[in-house]
C-alpha cells in the first residue's frame, strides 16, 4: 500500500469529514500545450542511458500526451505525483501536538479548535503549519479512486459539487439555475491561487477519492 502525504484547508477538510468532498483538483508541473490530447495510465518514460540513447524507464502512472514539437514528434509524458487509483493520501491540515498526551502521540486540530471557540471554549495553543503535520498526527486517509486530467474550466455542476463547494445563491448572483456550485468553485480557486488563476485555465489533475473510515 503506498501512501503519499497531500495538503487541504480547514474549509476543504471540514468538506471532507461532513462527506461533501470527494473530488480534489491540482495544477499540473509540466503544462501540456493547449490542444493537446491527452492518456492517463500507466506508460514507460524513456530516459536518456549512458552511450546518450533513449531507453524505457520503469513503468509509471501518469498523463501522456503528443508533443507539439513537429520536428522531435514522440510523446511527452509526466508521473501523477500523487498516485495511482488504490493508492492512499493522508490528509495535512493546520495542528498541535497535546502537551499532556505527546508521548502517546496526540494530536489538536485548528478546524476543531475554531469551532470551539465559536460555542465559548478557549484553549491557548501553537499551531503548526500543514506542511509540517507528520504522519502520526493525521486524521484522515483517503483511497483513490479515479485520477484524470483536464482543463481546469472544463469541470461540471456535478464535480464542483464534489469539490465540497455550497452553491450559491442563484438570484442573488444572477446566475443560470445549475450552476451555482461551478461558479462557487471559481472563486474559491481565485481566492487560493490568485486572481489570475482561473483565466489562465490550467491543466489540471483531477482526482476522486473516498475516505477510509478509521
Amino acid at each position: 500500500m503506498t501512501e503519499r502525504p497531500i495538503l487541504f484547508s480547514a474549509e476543504m477538510v471540514r468538506a471532507i469529514l461532513d462527506g461533501r468532498k470527494t473530488q480534489t483538483r491540482r495544477v499540473m508541473k509540466v503544462q501540456p500545450w493547449p490542444d493537446a490530447t491527452i492518456e492517463v495510465g500507466p506508460y514507460h518514460p524513456h530516459r536518456i542511458d549512458r552511450h546518450g540513447e533513449s531507453q524505457p524507464g520503469p513503468v509509471t502512472f501518469g498523463a501522456i500526451w503528443d508533443h507539439q514539437d513537429i520536428v522531435n514528434g514522440g510523446d511527452a509524458g509526466l508521473p501523477c505525483p500523487y498516485g495511482k487509483p488504490g493508492d492512499y493520501l493522508w490528509v495535512r491540515e493546520t495542528w498541535a501536538p497535546l502537551a499532556d498526551c505527546v508521548v502517546l502521540n496526540c494530536a489538536y486540530y485548528r478546524l476543531d479548535h475554531e469551532e470551539a471557540r465559536s460555542s465559548g471554549s478557549r484553549v491557548d495553543v501553537k499551531w503548526r503549519p500543514s506542511i509540517y503535520m507528520p504522519r502520526w498526527a493525521s486524521r484522515i486517509t483517503l483511497r483513490i479512486t479515479d485520477i484524470r486530467v483536464e482543463r481546469l474550466q472544463d469541470i461540471s455542476e456535478e464535480d464542483a459539487k464534489a469539490e465540497g463547494v455550497k452553491p450559491l445563491d442563484y438570484a442573488a448572483h444572477h446566475v443560470a439555475a445549475g450552476c451555482g456550485a461551478r461558479i462557487a468553485f471559481e472563486q474559491i480557486w481565485t481566492t487560493i491561487n490568485g486572481p489570475a488563476a482561473w483565466e489562465a485555465n490550467p491543466w489540471v489533475w483531477a482526482i476522486s477519492f473516498e475516505r477510509v473510515k478509521p
